[in-house]
C-alpha cells in the first residue's frame, strides 16, 4: 500500500514537473559540474597559448569550475585540432581554434583529421591580431609607398621573411604581391623568431609578421602599416593598409573559442555569455590590445559561425596565390 501509494505520489511529481516546463537534464546539475578542458592546439609561449591561459583563468571564475589548458602541438595545429574534435560533445572539452588551423590549414594540407565545416560548434569570437609591415630600423624606407615604388623600380631585388612555407607571413607576404604586384623574394625560415632577428639585422628587407609588437614599440623595427580594417590601439599612429593606399590587405591572426559538433545549445549559449563577458572585461582587453589585439564587441554563435565559414571560402584564395603545400 505504501509502495503504491509512493508511485502515484513520484507520478505525480514527474507530471509537475513536466507541466512547469522542467526536463530530466534541467533537473539535474547544471552545467559545468567538474572541470572544463580547453585544448591549444600549440606548443606553449606563442600567442594562442597565452590568449588560451588568459581565457581559462577567467573563465574558472566565472564558471566557479577549473579550466585547465592543454596544449596538444605538432603539424600546424592539426594534431590537436584532430584529436578534439573526437571529444565528447558536452562542453566539457573546448577549443581554442584559430585562422591557421580552422581557415587556412584546409587548404595547405592534404589530410588533416577533422572537417572544418562540420566538426565544430561555434561559441564566442575572441579576438584577431593583424599582420604589422615591418622594415629594420635603418631603413629607408618610411611609408607603404616608399617600399612599392622601390620594389616596382627593381623587381626581385627586395625581399621578406616568413616563419617557414605556409605561415602565416608567407601567406600575408603573398597576399601583398599580389595586390601590389611587385616582385620580392620570399625567405622561408625555420620560425618567425630567426626571421625577426634577421629582419632587425637589416638581412632581410621587409616582413609581415603578428608577433614583433615588442620590437616596434622598443624602436629595433618600424612599422609601416597595419593589415586590419581599423588601426591597432597598440599602434595609433600607424596606418592601415587601406589609409597607405593598397584597399583589401587584410591579413590577420584571429582566435574563437569552439565546441565539438553536436554540443547543446544552452551550453553553447552559457560558454558564449560567459566567454564574451571575459573578453569585454577592461582589464582583460587592455592585456590582449597590449599583444596587438583588436577585440570585438560580444558575436553571438550563429555570428561567429559565420565568420568561420566565410574565412575558409577568403583563405583558399589565398593559399592558392601562394602556391605553398604542406604534406
Amino acid at each position: 500500500m505504501h509502495f503504491a501509494l509512493l508511485r502515484r505520489a513520484g507520478s505525480a511529481l514527474a507530471l509537475a514537473a513536466l507541466a512547469a516546463g522542467f526536463t530530466p537534464a534541467a533537473v539535474a546539475q547544471t552545467y559545468p559540474d567538474r572541470p572544463v578542458k580547453l585544448v591549444v592546439p600549440w606548443p606553449p609561449g606563442g600567442a594562442t597559448d597565452a590568449l588560451g591561459r588568459m581565457l581559462a583563468q577567467r573563465l574558472t571564475e566565472r564558471l566557479g569550475q577549473t579550466v585547465i589548458v592543454d596544449n596538444k602541438a605538432g603539424a600546424g595545429g592539426n594534431i590537436g585540432t584532430a584529436a578534439f574534435v573526437r571529444e565528447k560533445a558536452d562542453g566539457y572539452t573546448l577549443l581554442v581554434a584559430t585562422s591557421s588551423t580552422n581557415a587556412a590549414n584546409p587548404h595547405l594540407y592534404s589530410r588533416l583529421g577533422f572537417d572544418p565545416a562540420k566538426d565544430f560548434a561555434p561559441v564566442a569570437f575572441v579576438a584577431e591580431i593583424p599582420n604589422i609591415l615591418e622594415v629594420p630600423k635603418q631603413s629607408g624606407f618610411r611609408s607603404v609607398a616608399d617600399l612599392i615604388a622601390a620594389a616596382k623600380a627593381e623587381p626581385g631585388k627586395l625581399n621578406y621573411g616568413s616563419g617557414g612555407v605556409g605561415s602565416s607571413q608567407h601567406l600575408a607576404g603573398s597576399m601583398f604581391k599580389h595586390l601590389t604586384g611587385v616582385d620580392v623574394l620570399h625567405i622561408p625560415y625555420k620560425g618567425s623568431g630567426p626571421a625577426v632577428s634577421d629582419l632587425m639585422a637589416g638581412q632581410v628587407d621587409m616582413m609581415l609578421d603578428t608577433g614583433s609588437l615588442a620590437q616596434v614599440q622598443a624602436g629595433a623595427l618600424r612599422a609601416l602599416a597595419v593589415a586590419s580594417r581599423q588601426r591597432l590601439p597598440a599602434l595609433p599612429d600607424v596606418p592601415t593598409f587601406a589609409e597607405a593606399g593598397v584597399p583589401g590587405m587584410y591579413a590577420s591572426a584571429w582566435y574563437g573559442i569552439v565546441a565539438p559538433a553536436g554540443t547543446p545549445e544552452d551550453v553553447v549559449q552559457r560558454l558564449n555569455k560567459e566567454v564574451n563577458a571575459v573578453v569585454a572585461d577592461p582589464e582583460m582587453k587592455r592585456r590582449m590590445e597590449g599583444m596587438g589585439a583588436l577585440v570585438p564587441a560580444g558575436q553571438t554563435p550563429e555570428a561567429f559561425g559565420a565568420f568561420m565559414q566565410s574565412e575558409i571560402a577568403r583563405y583558399a584564395d589565398i593559399v592558392k596565390m601562394s602556391g605553398a603545400k604542406m604534406e
